[in-house]
């Protein structure tokens, strides 16, 4: 039985290392440079201090692919990285987890994400995996942690808040979207602006008259890009016409 257990603990060991030295493998300083540009990694910006690898979004999901048994002791040493990728990786790892899991194993997945919202602190990482864990955890459970998290000071957690409820507008739920929304109208960082628009966006493409009517009642506080990414969809006289209603304002 010891044997067995040394054994076992080698082959975590052994998947943790593996993992970081795959995508040491196909890192591209290139695309490294341009992603911390993109990402904002400069001084004061919002991704201060985050640092790139340069690894394309469909390799990090095949290469995640294969470590969805890693131990969350490994996946915490991922998501405590200061690697883009590494925290990236590490967050796919745990959709994948959650996704196989049984009621308990989901649970389990949720509450080890929620402990570790330090470290979905882009908005890659946040639209990548919240839907997919928060979101869907949550669907036909109390809410509220969404509501307190729309009411954060962090830029992070009031965008987990709403980009969580694509998962509930996937099936046609958009109340909890709209109360959201709501709350975060007049929020000054432009990244919630577009993440709240996409939302409103997606409530549209299922049924565009609910969208509509939050429109109709809130369009004149929303912030210019809010609307836009709202509007997107609509045809040209209708988006014509809720830009010249912000105008006027």
């Amino acid at each position: 039985m010891v044997v067995m257990l040394i054994y076992k603990w080698d082959i975590m060991i052994y998947m943790y290392n593996d993992l970081i030295d795959e995508l040491n493998q196909v890192g591209d300083p290139d695309k490294a440079r341009h992603h911390s540009r993109f990402f904002k990694t400069g001084k004061e910006e919002y991704g201060e201090g985050d640092v790139f690898l340069g690894i394309k979004m469909p390799v990090q999901r095949s290469i995640a692919k294969k470590y969805t048994k890693m131990s969350f002791c490994d996946v915490q040493k991922l998501l405590d990285s200061r690697i883009h990728e590494h925290r990236m990786t590490g967050l796919i790892i745990l959709v994948n987890k959650f996704k196989k899991a049984d009621d308990e194993g989901k649970k389990q997945v949720y509450e080890f994400y929620m402990q570790n919202l330090r470290s979905v602190n882009n908005w890659d990482l946040v639209d990548v995996t919240c839907p997919n864990i928060v979101g869907a955890f949550l669907f036909d459970k109390d809410k509220s942690v969404l509501y307190e998290l729309a009411k954060s000071e962090d830029l992070w957690e009031k965008r987990i808040a709403i980009i969580s409820t694509m998962y509930f507008i996937k099936y046609g739920q958009f109340e909890d979207t709209l109360r959201i929304s709501k709350i975060l109208l007049e929020d000054t960082h432009d990244l919630i602006h577009k993440a709240v628009g996409w939302m409103l966006r997606e409530v549209g493409k299922k049924d565009q008259s609910v969208e509509e009517d939050f429109l109709m009642q809130h369009c004149k506080r929303m912030p210019r890009t809010m609307l836009r990414y709202a509007i997107e969809r609509f045809e040209e006289n209708k988006r014509k016409h809720y830009l010249n209603v912000l105008s006027k304002d």
